[in-house]
């Protein structure tokens, strides 16, 4: 666990040359920059993206009358940003986060939406906060029914850093006792309101085994660590200059540099992993400075790469060389298959009514969760695994018909009806042609290969999100609910934010990228602790694994560079 210290190389600023390298400032790059900085190692954190710094968030305390456009996107920033701005998370005050589609194009044979920061720190400046343990039921479910490969880990060898991770970060929430979603280290939860507690109770008493629980989020409901309790602003998005939801920015980074081990470099395009052949290991990266254009060279005994899903698997494919032709620690195939994202595209809705003598207050950051309940203790649905649903209710204003004078504007001031809100997000399978790929005919302005992704959701998916869409209108006519709307276009892959799995771990280096140790199988100083490193999807948002998978993975390095095996 934390705590040991190693120095390996004191003058790494000055001869270009580190203990460990990481690339990518996102989630899970930020926390392998504390764990290793705070393990005594000189650190090199490697980000294309520009600089941002907490708490100099450009928009935070921004009030919507001063964006020119009302939160809109212009005709040109739809043009230029033509994937992103198919996502809802990009808007007006918080574009300046993502990156340029048309200076940085990628190949889609199928659409694919990748969205992506472009910045230090990443997505954890963008990043929907929630926070659910995975279970044995997610990391035995692959060997169960024979999809991909087994997970080489369970539960009880990741269950105490997720608890080391969740003291760090804060995560609201409440105790539940249920099994396939352990419990962790809470701080108190945020309140429903009255309609969202009608609910709860209406479903819990009329299903039995369905759940409506309070969203378990990184937001603070307490202090923690020098950072200030959420403000129920709901403007999380912007950045939050009060430190209030876990980002790298300003939970990970600020511990890194606090030891006088972190060096950032931004504007730091990583073209390939240097591998050396007589010592059978990485020998660090070449860079592009996206300012300068110019190309160069670091080094270190110690690589991690957290570029993120897709861009780590191109960073692996185009790390060509004699001993591994078809890109670094791919003997086995797998680099870039398996890639996987949750499907989304519910939108129920309801009128609830009876509590017009409520009222709620504040913006919350989180909304209801109602956890995975079908296929289970047993097979009980026409698919495979699962998928869990979530939600809220608030009051907007008063409609009213056309009309004129004070009684009538005064009218408009009034709250409206209660109305409810449900989503829903379902669980990928692991498909081998559900790839990445780099196309060697068409380079991008960089000189590298240009990036080309192909995946689909299959028919496990398409009657999955059917079914859930059904679910939903059942929970909202058993409440007693009016005016129900239940629309369910399954979303694009990508479009959930959730792409995982392309470099997975596994217990066999024939068939996997990774062992259980998240460690390269066939380069065994290189670590790979994002998102690509996953083996299933699982139907919960997945970034407290990856932190929980990187921290862990950081203390085993380490522990192997003092034994001298890296």
């Amino acid at each position: 666990m934390p705590g040991d210290t190693t120095y390996l190389n004191n003058k790494a600023k000055q001869q270009n040359t580190y203990d460990a390298i990481i690339v990518g400032s996102g989630i899970s790059g930020g926390w392998a920059a504390k764990e290793l900085c705070e393990k005594g190692l000189k650190v090199l954190l490697l980000e294309r993206g520009g600089n941002v710094v907490h708490p100099n968030y450009p928009t935070a305390t921004s009030d919507i009358w001063e964006f020119p456009h009302g939160l809109n996107l212009t005709q040109e920033e739809k043009r230029t940003h033509y994937v992103q701005s198919r996502h809802f998370s990009y808007r007006e005050d918080n574009k300046h986060f993502y990156i340029n589609d048309e200076q940085n194009p990628y190949e889609e044979t199928k659409r694919f939406d990748w969205v992506r920061g472009d910045i230090v720190g990443g997505r954890s400046l963008l990043w929907g906060r929630q926070c659910y343990r995975w279970s044995d039921l997610d990391f035995e479910a692959n060997l169960k029914d024979g999809h991909g490969v087994d997970w080489p880990i369970r539960y009880k060898d990741v269950a105490p850093w997720y608890s080391y991770v969740e003291k760090f970060i804060g995560v609201s929430g409440e105790a539940e006792g249920i099994p396939h979603l352990p419990d962790g280290e809470f701080l108190p939860p945020f309140e429903m309101n009255a309609a969202e507690k009608l609910f709860k109770g209406k479903v819990e008493d009329g299903f039995n085994g369905r759940k409506v629980i309070m969203g378990r989020t990184a937001n603070l409901t307490t202090p923690v660590k020098g950072r200030g309790q959420c403000m129920a602003r709901d403007l999380c998005h912007r950045g939050c200059p009060y430190g209030a939801y876990f980002s790298t920015n300003a939970s990970t980074m600020p511990a890194a540099y606090a030891t006088g081990n972190l060096t950032v470099r931004p504007h730091s395009l990583v073209n390939k992993i240097l591998y050396n052949e007589q010592k059978k290991q990485a020998s660090g990266v070449e860079v592009i400075d996206t300012e300068t254009t110019q190309t160069m060279e670091f080094y270190a005994r110690l690589i991690f790469i957290n570029a993120s899903t897709v861009a780590t698997a191109a960073v692996l494919l185009n790390s060509t060389s004699n001993r591994f032709p078809t890109g670094l620690g791919n003997g086995s195939d797998q680099v870039g298959r398996n890639l996987m994202d949750h499907h989304k595209g519910l939108s129920a809705s309801a009128t609830v009514e009876g509590l017009e003598d409520m009222y709620h207050f504040g913006r919350r950051p989180t909304g209801f969760f109602i956890p995975r309940f079908k296929n289970l203790q047993q097979k009980d649905a026409p698919y495979l695994r699962g998928f869990h649903m979530a939600g809220g209710a608030s009051r907007g204003r008063a409609s009213a018909a056309e009309g004129v004078g004070a009684a009538y504007k005064e009218s408009l001031t009034e709250p409206g009806a209660w109305q409810i809100r449900l989503y829903g997000y379902g669980e990928c399978l692991p498909y081998q042609d559900n790839r990445i790929t780099l196309n060697h005919q068409k380079n991008d302005k960089w000189g590298n290969p240009m990036v080309t992704i192909d995946c689909e959701f299959k028919d496990n998916e398409k009657l999955m999100h059917e079914e859930m869409g059904n679910h939903a209108n059942e929970m909202l006519q058993a409440a007693g609910f009016k005016n129900i709307s239940v629309k369910n276009q399954i979303s694009a892959p990508g479009n959930a934010n959730h792409e995982m799995g392309s470099v997975r771990m596994g217990r066999d280096a024939k068939t996997s990228v990774l062992n259980g140790f998240n460690q390269m199988h066939e380069v065994p100083n290189v670590f790979v602790t994002d998102g690509s490193c996953m083996v299933s999807s699982n139907c919960v948002n997945p970034s407290i694994t990856y932190m929980a998978l990187t921290a862990r993975a950081c203390d085993y390095a380490v522990k192997e560079l003092k034994k001298l095996n890296i």
